[in-house]
């Protein structure tokens, strides 16, 4: 490094959010400051708080079904190595994070989907550090540090009057970076955009650089041309690799002179023109097989702008999604469903279908999640979360997403019996976390059928769930938690204790308490 040259400022760890109860809630972030001073982060439904980027105030998770005891993110070397505080409550991409994982640079890089509670999604990714002066949108969805570095270069080359030519995939959003461009640069002109692979050849000379009345059959009068519509303004050119030898030597002349020929002209006509190309085609390749121009790409480039491809670009696809679903949204008038009143009620993007959509490869990159983002709210109009059917879940090449999370089915359970307690077939000692959940959900929460399913005694299987902390206690619950519940649920009781996953007769108990009638009281 150069004396008094400033070191480059490191990448902080961030975690952002892909799926939440609250739907309009997706694309908060939370900067993990403290590890980069080598201090652990710790994470639950309390604290920290998400904030959109932009803004200075924000909120906890504040899901009640994710565990009280917090998730811990520990720097290790240049990667994180991320505890959770219950066992099987915190997976990634479907697979528990037993005892803890470690996830190297290049993970980070990528972005890890972590899963709580089988409801919030979070991807822990590496964030561009905060700037005083961070660039404008200029019209793109999304936080990544590519876009911010694609933003930079937009901003350093928009009043500098030299070609560009824009690389990406198809869909990466080419036409957009060229309107931020235009809106940088020439903002009374006109834009104009041509598809240069949908023009036919014979008549591509014609349509870009006009023609005058009889220069060829059928050419009654003089036709402007895309150029000189363009004039003052910016000419998009996409798909400049499929331009034929003959459109390439005149637009090889108009970037050397500033003249063009207009088909059938004997007198050129000066052109001033902002042009923008764009290509998803290896030129270079093109060049070696003849069939591209080496001096035309010279021209084209005179500043280049390459865009990410989407799934280089994880931390973007919760913001993006949510942008396009909320347009089909409000079209539909069903935009409240991003802000639902019942935070017991599924999330509106379930938490399976957030995983699958940030490990989907994206071949067609925005643009195909845009038309995801329509069929999904368009074929699950009426419904109060998505769901991936089984053709578009093929499309996108991932499994069909599981619905939001239920309760399993009941297990056979031993009928209770007025006999005196049977004695324990098993130590307490024996049954782990998982078993005694799976057994109480099983039960409907009811203590003492559970113990009978487990070959526990009743008195152990209390001191189970105390040392539990992934299961909480009717008298863990709030004032505030139970009313919403109750009332959400129509006072039924036996939907109260599915959704909040306690002993019905604490249950009772505690809403009766609070003056509360359950249904069929």
């Amino acid at each position: 490094m150069r004396r008094g040259q400033r070191p480059a400022a490191r990448p902080i760890p961030a975690l952002t959010l892909v799926s939440h109860p609250t739907a309009a809630r997706i694309g908060e972030r939370l900067l993990l400051h403290g590890m980069l001073n080598g201090r652990e982060v710790a994470l639950s439904r309390n604290a920290p708080d998400f904030t959109r980027p932009g803004e200075p105030l924000g909120l906890p998770l504040g899901d009640p079904f994710m565990s009280r005891k917090p998730v811990l993110f520990v720097p290790v070397g240049e990667g994180v190595r991320v505890i959770p505080g219950d066992e099987g409550r915190c997976t990634c991409a479907g697979e528990p994070l037993h005892g803890g994982r470690e996830f190297s640079p290049e993970e980070l890089t990528l972005g890890v989907p972590l899963e709580f509670s089988g409801r919030t999604v979070l991807l822990l990714h590496l964030a561009p550090p905060p700037e005083a002066h961070a660039p404008a949108s200029l019209g793109m969805v999304g936080q990544s540090a590519a876009l911010h570095g694609l933003r930079r270069h937009i901003e350093r080359v928009a009043d500098v009057d030299v070609p560009v030519l824009i690389r990406g995939e198809t869909g990466a959003g080419k036409e957009l970076v060229a309107q931020a461009l235009h809106a940088q640069s020439r903002r009374g002109g006109p834009f104009i955009s041509v598809n240069l692979g949908a023009i036919p050849k014979e008549l591509a000379a014609a349509e870009l650089f006009g023609s005058v009345r009889g220069a060829f059959t059928g050419a009654q009068r003089d036709r402007e041309g895309f150029f000189r519509a363009a004039q003052g303004g910016t000419l998009f050119l996409d798909e400049v690799g499929e331009a034929s030898p003959e459109v390439q030597v005149m637009l090889l002349r108009v970037l050397e002179t500033g003249e063009m020929y207009p088909v059938g002209a004997s007198r050129p006509v000066a052109t001033d023109v902002r042009l923008v190309a764009a290509t998803d085609a290896d030129l270079e390749a093109q060049i070696a097989d003849g069939r591209f121009r080496a001096p035309l790409l010279h021209r084209l480039a005179g500043y280049e702008l390459r865009l990410p491809p989407l799934r280089e670009r994880r931390e973007d696809i919760g913001p993006l999604f949510l942008h396009f679903a909320r347009q089909e949204l409000e079209a539909l008038g069903e935009a409240h469903l991003l802000t639902p009143s019942d935070p017991y009620a599924p999330p509106w993007v379930p938490a399976a279908l957030a995983v699958r959509l940030l490990l989907s490869p994206w071949p067609g990159n925005i643009r195909q999640l845009r038309n995801v983002a329509k069929q999904l709210v368009i074929g699950s109009r009426g419904q109060s979360f998505l769901e991936l059917d089984a053709r578009l879940a093929q499309e996108l090449r991932l499994p069909q997403a599981a619905p939001p999370r239920a309760p399993p089915p009941r297990a056979p359970a031993p009928e209770p019996t007025l006999e005196p307690e049977a004695p324990a077939r098993r130590k307490s000692t024996e049954v782990g976390e998982e078993e005694l959940l799976a057994a109480l959900r099983a039960n409907d929460w009811d203590v003492k059928k559970a113990a009978l399913h487990l070959g526990v005694a009743r008195s152990s299987i209390y001191d189970l769930i105390e040392r539990s902390p992934s299961i909480r206690l009717a008298g863990d619950l709030s004032v505030e938690e139970l009313t919403l519940c109750f009332h959400a649920c129509g006072g039924d009781l036996d939907e109260m204790v599915r959704r909040l996953e306690v002993s019905k007769r604490a249950l009772n108990r505690r809403v009766k308490e609070l003056g509360l009638v359950p249904k069929d009281a």
